[in-house]
């Protein structure tokens, strides 16, 4: 039992393990290495190091390119799976603590843009970079060599990609790829000098930032404003219906089962809102297709949606056909804000007050309005989808690595804008 080998935990020597790589070697960040991670290595030096994980618990491959935790043995719900100890974890607060001066000199580009919210990432993200700087010299290389070498998120798209897009998933990606742009200059890349206790080989080498800022970004959990990467923890895939929850004390990660686990099932843990595929998509690289739906892609209408307190999670076209109210409810209030000013802020308030016997009655009075705006938006999209995924299979897959899920993500979006048009036409 995990719990019992917790207890122990404090009895085992990280620092001696941490101790035996030498000399240095950077790791090999080219694709062709990313098919030979040294998984397994990786989860040896792991439990030297004190990581525990439960009876029946292993890394697991399918391809051999994705690994993930899974069970051989039932798991009771409420169960530890999995426990990393304080000297394996990396942090924003310990990158702050270690570097100090230097740290703060390069968050200080991000604070001037007004990115205070990106620090805790960014401290990852430098963190990253000064182990990899180490090669096998680093404590952590052993982990670091278990990770892919090749990302299919928006911060590793190229602008072909993004021309390919729907608007929705090429505003969330370009948000990635911005915020690594951001992250390159803070620590100078293409700049005179550089605060950052970095070579200037690896502060201009875009491949090694790229790597570092995906590492950061899709291996790491927030918990109270803090960052953190718990080896091992960070192996576990993202599930709509997760099966484990991730537990920082401030110092320790534990993982536990969150329901009943049948033997020969992955463990999985939510990596956010499962509604819609999109923001996943662009973050992390891949598409979760179980999701229910995606949001409507009314870019034009964001104000409105703002006005109503609405969010993207909020206006959804759904796989079977149906549209969010809330969908109808920017539509319309978009309409008569430069139509019928009057009856806009009639609206506006119904809205506000959850006055649903007006909302109706406006809804009602402008249906034919509504749904016409409705099919011209969902038949453009359709039209362009087309074109773009036309492009993207025109590109060289040598060249453009990222196309099979760029096409896999336009198939989503268009089969449920299909099942909406059939429903919106029956309406």
């Amino acid at each position: 039992m995990l719990a019992t080998l917790l207890v122990s935990a404090a009895a085992v020597a990280p620092a001696a393990a941490f101790s035996s790589y030498s000399p240095a070697t950077l790791i090999d960040l080219s694709p062709v290495a990313g098919q030979n991670r040294d998984v397994y290595g990786f989860a040896d030096w792991a439990a030297s190091c004190g990581v525990q994980t439960s009876e029946g618990v292993q890394l697991t491959s399918y391809d051999g390119v994705d690994y993930f935790p899974a069970t051989n043995a039932d798991v009771p719900a409420g169960s530890p799976v999995v426990y990393c100890p304080s000297d394996l974890i990396l942090s924003s607060s310990k990158a702050a603590q270690e570097f100090g001066a230097s740290l703060s000199e390069c968050e200080g580009k991000l604070t001037a843009a007004g990115l205070q919210d990106k620090l805790p990432l960014f401290r990852l993200f430098f963190k990253i970079i000064a182990e990899y700087e180490k090669g096998d010299q680093s404590p952590w290389y052993p982990w670091l060599n278990s990770l892919p070498r090749e990302y299919y998120n928006g911060a590793s798209m190229t602008h072909e990609c993004f021309d390919c897009l729907p608007p929705y998933a090429g505003y969330c990606a370009m948000a990635e790829r911005t915020d690594l742009l951001n992250f390159q200059k803070a620590v100078g890349r293409a700049a005179p000098r550089s605060a950052a206790p970095f070579s200037p080989e690896i502060i201009n080498d875009s491949d090694v930032l790229t790597w570092a800022y995906n590492v950061a970004q899709t291996r790491s959990f927030e918990v109270n404003g803090e960052r953190i990467i718990a080896p091992m923890m960070d192996m576990f895939n993202h599930g709509a219906m997760a099966e484990v929850e991730i537990q920082f004390d401030g110092n320790d990660c534990y993982a536990y089962s969150s329901v009943d686990v049948p033997a020969g099932s992955p463990l999985r843990i939510s990596y956010g809102d499962p509604t819609d595929p999109t923001p996943l998509f662009a973050r992390y690289g891949f598409l979760d297709e179980s999701a229910e739906g995606t949001f409507c892609k009314l870019m034009d209408m964001l104000t409105e949606m703002e006005e109503l307190g609405y969010s993207f999670s909020n206006l959804l076209f759904y796989k079977n056909g149906e549209i969010s109210p809330e969908v109808f409810d920017v539509v319309l209030y978009h309409i008569i804000k430069q139509t019928d000013p009057n009856t806009a802020n009639e609206f506006y308030t119904a809205v506000m007050n959850g006055d649903e016997a007006t909302k109706a009655q406006c809804h009602e009075q402008w249906w034919i309005y509504t749904k016409e705006k409705l099919q011209n938006h969902v038949n453009k999209l359709l039209s362009d989808l087309d074109k773009w995924s036309q492009k993207a299979s025109s590109y060289d897959l040598n060249t453009h690595p990222r196309v099979p899920l760029i096409l896999q993500h336009n198939a989503f979006v268009k089969e449920t804008f299909l099942q909406v048009k059939t429903n919106l036409d029956s309406m």
